[in-house]
């Protein structure tokens, strides 16, 4: 346990909160003020009743709440704000506290300036959860103290003070949380972009304004530091978006840069960390030797997406100094994510898999590359402003469709129409326990039902956390309810 003072000039300030959030961010960024001597104020546009989880979890804290909106809040009262990642940039609070000279900070700019410790940030479009809890299990094996945090429901500030120089540090990070890091010139000291395709475009103007918020996690890194890239990131882009921003941005990186990804089996392999597909091996090169890490059939999870992502968690683990055995023996424990193609078990010849946390295109059209055999698919929901034509495409090969409402519809039934699709095609649904009971209808030994939405839950869902959870419980309610005929 160590005692720090990067933030003791936050004694007797005035902090403003602007969103506290459902998750534990916002608390996690009250208990730090709070700890460090701050004068406390919570705002937030959702009144008591929606936030009362949170703010039970502050319980006894000397905080102010000013709820159900912002009316009334003057941000040059304050001397500090800080801004929930949900809050834009161009939030007319945000912006009148830099009109006023008010210092605006987020939980990562709070947490990357007080840390102690090297800090890994993991972040991408697809795979950034898996692939930095995969880390931390890897780490684990190596120092059973390694802390996991970041955009997982978990507050990295809450950490702080159990951290101490040598504790191993795992950030999931997401655009949004990114955004004032740039700003800060802060970036960790190993980082690791997943890969980049659209998404969040209801946010940002553009793929470019998007994939600039990514970037952040290594704008600001140093000669001393590690960046972890997907293949095809040099002259090879070939026409991918995202390979083709990562491809500009990564001769402009002053860390040294380490690729991974899958790669044929060839005579001498180039230095990074490698799935080699027919060969069923993870493989770990320098410039000096080349060396197996394990096969691909031992690791628990399923599909070449996460071969590979199995490939950039190995490469954060060694570049971090873990020990090769740790490596190997964190790639094979490692069993997955909730909510990210979780396997729920199979009923009566039926199986079911929660994949809530496909929330662009990408990554349902991974999640449907993967699963075997008929699918009954949930997809839809609510449109960022994303490209759906590769989902809608993949979604041809579905048995069933059923799709959700939401705030924005997704265009995917007009889609399917256009394509022709031949299988039952239900909705909207408004709920989850109607899609479950639309889905187990239709369901015959030998299918697996796929909740992979591609979209975002807004508008029926609180996140997408809300939707995996109520699907988990119809799953059970139906397996008791078929365990009992």
């Amino acid at each position: 346990m160590t005692e720090r003072s990067a933030h003791a000039n936050l004694r007797g300030k005035r902090a403003l909160l602007i969103g506290l959030g459902l998750h534990e961010g916002g608390s996690g960024v009250v208990r730090f003020l709070v700890r460090e001597g701050a004068d406390v104020t919570v705002t937030d546009r959702r009144d008591a009743a929606a936030l009362d989880g949170a703010i039970r979890s502050l319980d006894g804290l000397p905080v102010t709440y000013r709820l159900g909106g912002h009316e009334g809040i003057r941000v040059r009262d304050y001397d500090l704000v800080v801004r929930n990642p949900a809050v834009p940039a161009d939030a007319p609070l945000v912006m009148g506290a830099r009109a006023a000279g008010v210092p605006v900070e987020m939980e990562m700019t709070l947490f990357l300036s007080a840390c102690p410790a090297p800090v890994i940030g993991v972040t991408g479009t697809k795979g950034k959860t898996t692939t930095a809890l995969w880390i931390g299990d890897i780490l684990k094996q190596w120092k059973p103290e390694t802390v996991v945090a970041g955009n997982m429901g978990i507050s990295s500030l809450d950490a702080l003070p159990a951290i101490t120089p040598q504790t191993p540090v795992v950030l999931e990070l997401s655009s949004f949380q990114l955004e004032a890091t740039g700003e800060r010139g802060l970036s960790p000291q190993i980082a690791v972009i997943t890969n980049l395709s659209p998404d969040h475009l209801d946010r940002y103007l553009d793929f470019d304004t998007y994939a600039e918020a990514k970037w952040a996690i290594a704008r600001h890194q140093t000669a001393a530091d590690t960046l972890i890239l997907p293949a095809g990131t040099g002259d090879d882009a070939r026409g991918d978006q995202g390979l083709a921003f990562l491809a500009a941005r990564a001769k402009e990186a002053r860390a040294h840069v380490v690729p991974f990804g899958a790669l044929p089996p060839v005579a001498g392999y180039p230095p990074g960390s490698w799935w080699i597909e027919d060969a069923d091996t993870l493989l770990w090169a320098d410039s000096n030797r080349s060396y197996p890490l394990g096969r691909g059939s031992d690791l628990a999870l399923p599909g070449t997406h996460n071969r590979i992502n199995a490939c950039a968690a190995a490469a954060a683990a060694l570049a971090y100094g873990a020990p090769v055995d740790a490596v190997r023996a964190g790639l094979r424990a490692f069993h997955g994510v909730s909510h990210r193609y979780e396997d729920l078990g199979t009923i009566h010849g039926v199986r079911f898999i929660n994949d809530t946390a496909a929330t662009a295109p990408a990554a349902a059209v991974a999640a449907l590359a993967t699963t075997p055999g008929p699918v009954i698919l949930l997809a839809g929901g609510s449109d960022k402003g994303l490209d759906f034509t590769a989902l809608a495409d993949a979604m041809l090969g579905a048995r069933a469709i059923i799709l959700f409402d939401g705030r924005v519809p997704t265009p995917l039934a007009a889609m399917l129409a256009a394509r022709g699709y031949a299988g039952p095609l239900i909705g909207p649904v408004r709920g989850m326990a109607d899609a479950v009971a639309q889905a187990t209808a239709l369901a015959q030994p030998g299918d697996t039902v796929l909740l992979s939405p591609g979209a975002a839950s807004f508008g029926v869902f609180q996140n997408e956390f809300d939707r995996g959870d109520q699907f988990r419980a119809a799953v059970e309610r139906w397996r008791q309810e078929a365990g009992a005929r």
